[in-house]
């Protein structure tokens, strides 16, 4: 099933609508749908490195409006909404954890949790679950956001073609990495 939808949604990024399709794929990963807007983004900046910039920032604004779907998921419709969705995924425990960690470090799991490979809805639902601050959440989700699709748009426009095999295979790895490097450089800079 999840390969005919790959199919499908790969067939949009070399339609004219391309942009508005990537804007969809970001604004329903955030809160519902299983394939990242990578699948979107990376051949449309490959297709048009000239637009990587464009199509990082279209990609980041509508995951965040996204994700404030999915934090209202979380908030207001969790009996209905929000737990069909973790029951689909198979990820109650995922989810639980989350929210206790939303109690316990607040934006931090934001920051971290949307570079990693654990799918961005569970981070926004969770947060709604827990009922964390919604400014809050909007800012580390822009951020948090902003680096994963800006650091991939950045290193397609760089290296083009040849880094999307790379990018395909160890994205998950690549942002484990980044955030690895992120958090030691934080608690480097707070602790000298």
């Amino acid at each position: 099933m999840l390969n005919r939808l790959y199919a499908r949604v790969l067939r949009h990024a070399a339609s004219p609508n391309a942009p508005w399709w990537l804007v969809a794929l970001a604004f329903a990963e955030a809160s519902f749908f299983p394939l990242p807007p990578e699948t979107l983004l990376v051949p449309m900046v490959l297709s048009r490195r000239d637009k990587a910039w464009v199509y990082a920032a279209l990609c980041t604004v509508a995951s965040v409006i996204g994700g404030i779907l999915g934090w209202a998921i979380g908030a207001f419709l969790l009996e209905h909404l929000a737990l069909p969705i973790v029951h689909f995924y198979h990820a109650e425990h995922t989810l639980t954890a989350l929210q206790d960690k939303f109690r316990q470090w607040g934006v931090w799991i934001i920051l971290l949790k949307g570079l990693t490979p654990i799918p961005y809805k569970f981070v926004t639902i969770a947060s709604g679950m827990a009922h964390f601050a919604l400014l809050p959440f909007i800012v580390a989700s822009l951020v948090t956001r902003g680096v994963r699709f800006f650091l991939v748009a950045g290193l397609l426009w760089k290296f083009g073609a040849p880094i999307q095999d790379f990018l395909e295979r160890r994205l998950p790895l690549v942002m484990g990495v980044f955030a690895v490097l992120l958090v030691g450089g934080l608690l480097a800079l707070r602790y000298l």
